[in-house]
Protein backbone atom coordinates (compact mmCIF):
# COMPACT_ATOMS: atom_id res chain seq x y z
CA UNK A 1 0.00 0.00 0.00
CA UNK A 2 1.35 3.40 -0.95
CA UNK A 3 1.88 5.91 1.85
CA UNK A 4 -0.36 8.94 1.24
CA UNK A 5 0.28 10.92 4.41
CA UNK A 6 1.87 14.30 3.92
CA UNK A 7 3.56 14.29 7.36
CA UNK A 8 5.25 11.42 9.16
CA UNK A 9 3.25 9.86 12.02
CA UNK A 10 4.83 9.83 15.47
CA UNK A 11 4.10 7.60 18.43
CA UNK A 12 3.10 9.51 21.55
CA UNK A 13 2.29 8.09 24.95
CA UNK A 14 -0.61 10.31 26.02
CA UNK A 15 -4.38 10.60 26.19
CA UNK A 16 -7.19 12.74 24.87
CA UNK A 17 -10.33 14.12 26.40
CA UNK A 18 -13.02 14.42 23.75
CA UNK A 19 -16.12 16.56 23.89
CA UNK A 20 -18.85 16.22 21.30
CA UNK A 21 -19.93 19.54 19.83
CA UNK A 22 -23.64 18.65 19.90
CA UNK A 23 -23.78 19.82 23.50
CA UNK A 24 -22.76 16.69 25.39
CA UNK A 25 -19.49 17.01 27.24
CA UNK A 26 -18.55 13.43 27.99
CA UNK A 27 -14.84 13.01 28.59
CA UNK A 28 -13.51 9.93 26.84
CA UNK A 29 -10.05 8.55 27.63
CA UNK A 30 -8.15 7.11 24.66
CA UNK A 31 -4.84 5.48 23.84
CA UNK A 32 -2.90 7.51 21.29
CA UNK A 33 -1.26 5.27 18.68
CA UNK A 34 0.35 8.01 16.60
CA UNK A 35 0.09 11.70 15.91
CA UNK A 36 1.29 14.03 13.17
CA UNK A 37 0.91 17.69 12.36
CA UNK A 38 -2.31 16.92 10.44
CA UNK A 39 -3.92 14.01 12.27
CA UNK A 40 -4.06 11.41 15.00
CA UNK A 41 -4.62 7.68 15.34
CA UNK A 42 -6.04 6.36 18.60
CA UNK A 43 -7.83 3.46 20.29
CA UNK A 44 -10.96 4.00 22.35
CA UNK A 45 -13.52 1.83 24.13
CA UNK A 46 -16.33 4.25 23.27
CA UNK A 47 -18.06 4.18 19.92
CA UNK A 48 -17.58 7.54 18.20
CA UNK A 49 -19.25 8.69 14.99
CA UNK A 50 -17.54 8.94 11.62
CA UNK A 51 -17.47 12.37 9.94
CA UNK A 52 -18.20 13.99 13.30
CA UNK A 53 -16.21 16.86 14.74
CA UNK A 54 -14.92 16.57 18.31
CA UNK A 55 -13.10 19.00 20.54
CA UNK A 56 -9.92 17.44 21.87
CA UNK A 57 -7.30 18.14 24.49
CA UNK A 58 -4.10 16.21 23.84
CA UNK A 59 -1.57 16.00 26.65
CA UNK A 60 1.84 15.99 24.98
CA UNK A 61 5.31 14.85 26.01
CA UNK A 62 6.09 17.93 28.15
CA UNK A 63 2.78 17.71 30.04
CA UNK A 64 1.39 20.59 27.99
CA UNK A 65 -2.08 20.50 26.48
CA UNK A 66 -2.83 20.95 22.81
CA UNK A 67 -6.36 22.11 22.10
CA UNK A 68 -7.72 21.10 18.70
CA UNK A 69 -10.83 20.22 16.78
CA UNK A 70 -10.70 16.95 14.86
CA UNK A 71 -12.89 15.01 12.47
CA UNK A 72 -13.12 11.21 12.65
CA UNK A 73 -12.31 9.86 9.17
CA UNK A 74 -11.62 6.17 9.88
CA UNK A 75 -13.19 3.64 12.26
CA UNK A 76 -12.17 0.00 12.67
CA UNK A 77 -13.51 -2.37 15.31
CA UNK A 78 -10.58 -4.16 16.98
CA UNK A 79 -12.47 -6.48 19.32
CA UNK A 80 -15.62 -6.56 21.46
CA UNK A 81 -14.63 -3.50 23.50
CA UNK A 82 -12.19 -1.41 21.46
CA UNK A 83 -12.22 0.65 18.29
CA UNK A 84 -9.34 2.08 16.27
CA UNK A 85 -9.87 5.61 14.96
CA UNK A 86 -8.15 7.94 12.56
CA UNK A 87 -8.88 11.65 12.67
CA UNK A 88 -7.66 14.77 10.96
CA UNK A 89 -7.11 18.04 12.75
CA UNK A 90 -9.44 20.68 11.35
CA UNK A 91 -8.73 23.39 13.87
CA UNK A 92 -5.54 23.87 15.83
CA UNK A 93 -3.53 26.94 16.75
CA UNK A 94 -0.34 27.55 14.80
CA UNK A 95 1.62 27.36 18.08
CA UNK A 96 0.27 23.87 18.85
CA UNK A 97 0.89 22.73 15.29
CA UNK A 98 4.49 23.91 15.60
CA UNK A 99 4.91 21.99 18.88
CA UNK A 100 4.06 18.76 17.06
CA UNK A 101 6.40 19.68 14.21
CA UNK A 102 9.27 20.37 16.67
CA UNK A 103 8.68 16.99 18.32
CA UNK A 104 8.82 15.36 14.87
CA UNK A 105 12.08 17.13 14.02
CA UNK A 106 13.71 16.13 17.31
CA UNK A 107 12.55 12.53 16.80
CA UNK A 108 14.15 12.42 13.34
CA UNK A 109 17.45 13.75 14.71
CA UNK A 110 17.54 11.12 17.46
CA UNK A 111 17.22 8.28 14.93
Amino acid sequence: MEERRKYRRMELASHLVIKNLNGTEKEVPIEVVNVSKTGIGFICENELNSNTIYEAYLTIWMKENIHAFMEIVRIEKIDEKRYSYGAIFIGMSEMDSMRIEVFDTVGKMEK
